[in-house]
């Protein structure tokens, strides 16, 4: 579903990816883990047309590399940033509605999806979203995201700072989306929830991959876990 090949980007004059390899298939949940500053979140931003980038990405057989954000974004890649993003006067309904591509809802997700997600969005339903705690402000982007109907998400660092117990609510909700046939391209820091709900795994080490596989296999390479992601 999405290629990424060769693909380098800059900030001003700093090259921070140096030929980014990797690839999503349908309904799969993948996960780029690495150390802070090494490039994971740049890589969406890219992906996204958000930083100047060169190489190829391509969506479904189409190449988006010379598009733009809003572009990128209703050719169905859905992006959840780290800062979240909500707009804390309006309401959770409100949030949710702003992420719908058009006026009316008209694809595999309807508000009710999201309050079926998650019960607590439901029980804020009109309250204003920036009274909302760091995991339901969380829980609240993933749902605006997915009223555009993505058919890849990509989310950045969405367990951070969150209490174990959001953390278990967020990972839980990540599964359920894969389930109904959206891929999801994950930025983690939490290497437990990582190796739990993905079927594969990239590690990044200045701007580059630097592995590629599956759960077991990570588990099994000391390796790479000490050089590349352990303190």
């Amino acid at each position: 579903m999405l290629e990424v090949r060769d693909l380098h980007a800059f900030y001003g004059k700093s090259h921070i990816l140096h030929g980014v390899d990797f690839d999503v298939a349908e309904g799969e949940i993948v996960s780029l883990l690495g150390r802070n500053g090494v490039g994971r979140s740049t890589t969406i931003k890219a992906i996204m047309g958000e930083v100047e980038r060169t190489g190829s990405v391509r969506f479904k057989g189409r190449q988006t590399i010379a598009m733009k954000p809003h572009q990128v974004a209703r050719a169905g890649l859905g992006y959840v940033p780290e800062n979240r993003d909500i707009f804390p006067q309006l309401s959770v309904r409100e949030n949710l509605i702003l992420g719908m591509k058009g006026t009316q809802p008209s694809g595999r997700w309807k508000m009710q999806d999201m309050f079926d997600l998650f019960p607590r969005l439901r029980e804020r339903e009109h309250t204003p979203a920036g009274v909302l705690s760091g995991g339901e402000q969380q829980m609240l982007t993933v749902c605006r995201t997915l009223m555009g109907d993505p058919d890849l998400m990509m989310i950045d660092e969405p367990t951070e700072g969150l209490a174990p117990k959001m953390v278990e609510l967020v990972a839980g909700l990540l599964e359920r989306i894969a389930a109904r046939g959206v891929s999801i391209l994950l930025v983690e820091q939490k290497l437990t929830i990582a190796l739990r709900i993905s079927k594969r795994l990239y590690v990044m080490g200045h701007g580059r991959m630097v592995f590629e596989g599956s759960a077991g296999d990570l588990k099994a390479n000391d390796a790479i876990r000490k050089e590349w992601l352990e303190v």
